[in-house]
């Protein structure tokens, strides 16, 4: 594309205004519906108009108040599938039409310590999609083109959505259990029922613990090829080489290291978690371990957006219009989805 078509693109767009669901106050736990000037595209930048925009855990932690330093107001949404309509300039690698995925990270610097030891998803100057940069709870929404993916043409729009955080974090935190045989899961969610059907076609065993009593959970678990599925108070039916942990809830992990053979690993996967409660050190020894998952990198998104398609994941969704976002936030909220909640504008 020239570079006065995509001025022109621009110029266009900024006559336009767009639907946005939009989080007015700190903690307000909830979203407003309101009319908004289309954005435009800055150098660099993508205007993409939203096809879909998957209903991640995350958005609850910024809606709900329970990050730090949430700008408002902000458009929450970081599993973004979209089209790209136009293009500022030096905005290399994407022409308009193009399908595009917008995941979590949004920028980082490039130049600190961390950027320039393949660990951008720890960059201190990092930026978020949905949290700090305008999300996908809209009809638009601008990406920087070094941060927005091309996508697997298997998968249409509604289902490709959770592969950008569910499928994305999930996948990291996967990579770090490393050869672990035996694997449990905590909470199955969106995360959970992506990352186990990866897990059981490498020949894994897969373990699901979800809230004690939720049998329509277990039922999803077993269905996707979990050996064993039960309550998280539960013992599975032997020691597990490791255990990723999607729930926040910080008592899971002394439950989940009371599980873990000697030299395995408890991951904990979310952004957000409450206060672990201290237990004894019996628990940790014999090189047992806990780490967390901080974001994502570029390479995760390119590793598993090639993998997905080949195992390959199914994504479970339930769709939802635009301006029901807070119905879908709450259902989630109350553990009342089997799978990934995604809106549509």
């Amino acid at each position: 594309m020239l570079a006065g078509d995509r001025w022109k693109a621009c110029a266009a767009s900024s006559n336009r205004s767009m639907r946005a669901m939009v989080l007015t106050a700190a903690g307000a736990g909830r979203v407003e519906e309101l009319q908004r000037p289309t954005p435009q595209p800055s150098p660099g930048q993508l205007l993409v108009r939203v096809a879909a925009c998957g209903v991640c855990r995350t958005d609850l932690h910024v809606i709900d108040g329970e990050l730090p330093d949430v700008r408002v107001p902000i458009v929450p949404g970081h599993e973004i599938v979209g089209t790209v309509e136009a293009a500022g300039e030096r905005a290399a690698g994407f022409a308009p039409g193009d399908r595009v995925g917008i995941p979590w990270l949004g920028y980082t610097c490039g130049e600190c310590r961390y950027c320039r030891s393949n660990r951008e998803n720890l960059c201190p100057n990092a930026r978020f999609t949905g949290y700090q940069l305008d999300g996908g709870y809209a009809e638009h929404t601008l990406v920087d083109a070094r941060y927005a993916f091309k996508l697997p043409e298997a998968y249409d729009d509604l289902h490709a959505a959770p592969l950008l955080c569910a499928g994305l974090i999930g996948y990291r935190s996967y990579r770090m259990t490393g050869d672990a045989q035996h694997l449990g899961l905590y909470g199955f969610g969106a995360a959970a029922h992506v990352i186990a059907q990866v897990a059981v076609a490498e020949g894994r065993e897969v373990y699901a613990f979800t809230s004690p009593g939720d049998a329509a959970a277990q039922e999803f678990a077993l269905r996707l090829g979990c050996r064993w599925a039960g309550a998280s108070t539960d013992a599975p039916p032997g020691p597990l080489d490791a255990a990723i942990i999607f729930a926040p809830v910080g008592r899971l992990v002394p439950e989940a290291l009371s599980r873990v053979a000697p030299g395995g690993a408890v991951v904990c996967a979310g952004i957000h978690m409450s206060d672990v409660p201290a237990f004894p050190y019996g628990l940790l020894w014999q090189e047992r371990s806990v780490r967390s998952v901080a974001n994502l990198t570029r390479q995760d998104a390119r590793e598993f957006l090639a993998i997905a398609p080949t195992v390959p994941v199914e994504t479970h969704v339930r769709r939802y219009e635009l301006a029901d976002a807070n119905r879908a936030l709450a259902d989630l909220r109350h553990g009342r989805l089997e799978g990934a909640a995604v809106l549509v504008p």
